[in-house]
């Protein structure tokens, strides 16, 4: 028995960018709304720090960026990398038809902090900290709540419906037994913090070299470093000392120089395992899953916690009126997935193929050597324009219901596709001609 049992009509499990927009959002329209977040704190390291500028759109049409941009953060205009000793431009996010043109830089746990703060000035809203959620209430077939456990004891929260927002190890999602469908990742990423000066270069996307491939993410003070390594051979890397994994960070960014010799134990390096997985159903009676509970993103181009977001806008502008009159039915929630689907399976397709060519750079452990497609891809016009729009935009952004467009976001919206297809066809092209001439050189 619970020792604690409460009612709420939609209860949201994690407090990640997911659950905690989608909380603001409903309590914002004046529904009951439960968060619930297993931690005391949203301090966490090694968490996704980019928020783009589909996100800080998002955060305009609420009213909320003047007060957020106020947060300390750093801006990234453009993303430029080095492969070798070729140095490459790979977005520029000062085209889009957005407020801000650029990707903001901050740890997750202000932007949560920011957002659960303003969430909290409405009557509607509950955040329950050390509430960690263990089990789904199951009452006739249909999820019927929440059954967390506390510092205090158990609890159980009961719901007109529930949201899965707890992230790629979701309990909701194994609870309600939802089947995931796998892609398979030749990659992991291990983060760690390196400092940082102000003479260092930035390249978000990272530096590629000796069969590595390392990201650097600029905290101001210090770097969050992910190094690419194949997947499953962590253990191997620990195995060769961590001054071989020091000397590997020193070849691949040699202005780092002695800073690598902050790294002085394994605990300092953390193991993120790279998922790509979907639902094939995100919903049954009584429950929905998005972000990452519905579909694990890969880190790369850090897009994992703005589609979380546009899946909490589209829930938000699909579920509040049947919240708010009772009366949320399967087939209300199939819109959500219907909704969100096609950008999902889109974004994880890019993912896939960008992770075909990073696995690539693991073959050749002596310098490198910039392939042709890529000097040929990165002198296409506009290609930096669509790789911009691509990750700082995403695929089909939401907004807020009722925030109009301007004509100007129109008539920009319609430019970036017709230039879009343009350069789809020419990077295809390209593609095409290095099959061909891979095919005629083994005949």
């Amino acid at each position: 028995m619970a020792d604690d049992k409460s009612h709420t009509t939609c209860c949201i499990v994690g407090g990640g960018p997911a659950g905690v927009m989608l909380g603001y959002l409903l309590a914002r329209a004046g529904v009951q709304v439960t968060v619930l977040e297993k931690h005391a704190d949203f301090f966490r390291d090694f968490r996704g720090d980019t928020v783009h500028p589909s996100t800080l759109e998002v955060m305009y049409e609420l009213g909320l960026l003047d007060d957020f941009l106020k947060l300390p953060h750093q801006q990234l205009s453009t993303v430029s990398g080095v492969f070798g000793d070729y140095a490459f431009k790979a977005a520029d996010f000062r085209h889009l038809p957005t407020h801000c043109k650029f990707v903001a830089l901050m740890p997750q746990w202000d932007f949560l902090d920011f957002l659960s703060g303003k969430a909290k000035q409405f009557p509607s809203f509950e955040l329950r900290l050390q509430h960690e959620a263990v089990d789904l209430i199951n009452v006739y077939g249909r999820i019927a709540g929440v059954r967390a456990q506390t510092p205090t004891g158990s609890a159980d929260i009961s719901a007109d419906l529930v949201i899965g927002c707890d992230g790629r190890h979701s309990i909701t999602r194994q609870a309600a037994g939802l089947e995931v469908i796998e892609r398979g990742v030749p990659i992991d990423v291990l983060w760690f913090r390196i400092s940082r000066t102000t003479n260092d270069p930035e390249q978000l996307l990272g530096n590629f070299n000796y069969g590595r491939a390392l990201v650097l993410i600029n905290r101001n003070e210090y770097f969050q470093a992910g190094l690419l390594i194949r997947k499953g051979s962590f253990e191997e890397m620990k195995a060769q000392g961590l001054e071989g994994f020091r000397e590997t960070i020193r070849k691949i960014a040699p202005y780092l120089g002695d800073r690598v010799e902050e790294l002085k134990d394994w605990d300092q390096i953390k193991l993120l395992s790279v998922q790509i997985n979907r639902l094939l159903r995100w919903y049954r009676p009584g429950l929905l899953c998005i972000g990452d509970a519905a579909h694990a993103m890969s880190p790369a181009g850090g897009v994992g916690i703005n589609l979380a977001i546009q899946d909490a806008v589209a829930t938000a502008n699909l579920l509040t009126d049947s919240l708010l009159e009772g009366s949320v039915t399967e087939s209300t929630l199939a819109l959500v997935q219907r909704r969100r689907e096609f950008p999902t399976v889109v974004t994880q397709q890019l993912q896939v193929f960008a992770h075909k060519g990073l696995a690539a750079i693991f073959d050749n452990t002596g310098p490198a050597h910039a392939p042709w497609q890529l000097r040929v891809a990165a002198s296409i016009p506009g290609i930096q324009r669509l790789t911009a729009r691509t990750i700082g935009m995403g695929v089909r952004p939401e907004h807020i219901k009722g925030a109009r467009p301007s004509p100007e976001r129109k008539a920009a919206c319609i430019r970036s596709i017709v230039v879009g297809v343009g350069v789809a066809a020419a990077v295809l092209a390209v593609s095409l001609i290095g099959r061909r001439r891979r095919l005629y050189s083994t005949t």
